[in-house]
């Protein structure tokens, strides 16, 4: 079996959801003039407002309903999976930096929140903290998604690939200044893991940060398939899951853990 992946490294107007919703609205249009046969469409991390954390209270998503509308109608229009990076999610008096992933028929197939929040960006000033799995199958494969310094926690990604994930999905906002740092740890989880890794940056700059942009798809066995540059850019791949089943055959790190000690 095989997907075909495309990510879309797009920049961000820093705390303008509408005009971010419009932008995306024209990417997946161009996207789809050109490709028309793709399985998952991937969008980087809180697309609709970038990190403009001060102001939440008033533009994040109320329960994520512009959001999940928004996403589902794209999934319907394309007939396409979307792991639909993640949006600042109001809930009462709490906001969570939230990914919502939707079949070809725009139907809801997981939301996840951002477990691990990153102080050096002020997250936890402005956002609560997400306490559950990131596990959701996409297209019949067992998979997960992630958002961004979740990938600074081996542990957390290990716990979905030996309950049986595939394919783990990033969206981020990494800035260009660890970029580095980024690549590094992208390789080393799918390594590790001995699944496909394809992770969705933005490009561009905000008032406070410059961003990484170097979204990748990455292989079973720690091969690089697909990588932007800085700009923004879309890439594309075919992933093949047989060769999941092949490298975790041939080297069967699985079978070889000892939990126990851990």
């Amino acid at each position: 079996m095989g997907l075909r992946i495309a990510c879309l490294q797009i920049d961000i107007q820093y705390g303008k959801p509408e005009e971010n919703r419009k932008n995306v609205s024209r990417e997946f249009q161009k996207l789809f003039e050109k490709e028309k046969k793709l399985d998952v469409v991937v969008l980087p991390e809180l697309w609709t407002t970038g990190y403009d954390l001060s102001r939440l209270d008033e533009i994040s998503d109320d329960e994520g309903k512009e959001s999940i509308e928004f996403l589902s109608g794209l999934a319907q229009k394309y007939s396409i999976n979307i792991v639909g990076g993640s949006v600042a999610k109001k809930s009462g008096e709490n906001i969570t930096n939230t990914l919502y992933s939707f079949d070809r028929s725009g139907n809801l197939l997981g939301e996840y929140s951002k477990v691990h929040l990153f102080k050096l960006m002020d997250e936890h000033h402005y956002l609560s903290a997400g306490n559950t799995s990131g596990a959701v199958t996409i297209e019949g494969v067992p998979s997960a998604a992630f958002i961004c310094y979740d990938i600074r926690f081996p542990e957390w990604m290990r716990t979905h690939t030996a309950g049986g994930a595939e394919v783990l999905y990033v969206a981020a906002e990494w800035p260009l200044a660890r970029v580095n740092h980024w690549r590094t740890l992208l390789l080393a989880r799918a390594i590790e893991n001995q699944c496909y890794v394809v992770a969705c940056n933005r490009s561009g700059s905000d008032p406070n940060n410059e961003f990484g942009g170097h979204s990748m798809i990455i292989d079973p066995w720690g091969e690089i398939i697909a990588e932007a540059g800085e700009g923004e850019e879309v890439i594309i791949s075919d992933l093949d899951l047989e060769k999941v089943k092949q490298v975790r055959k041939q080297i069967p790190i699985f079978q070889d853990r000892r939990p126990e000690l851990y």
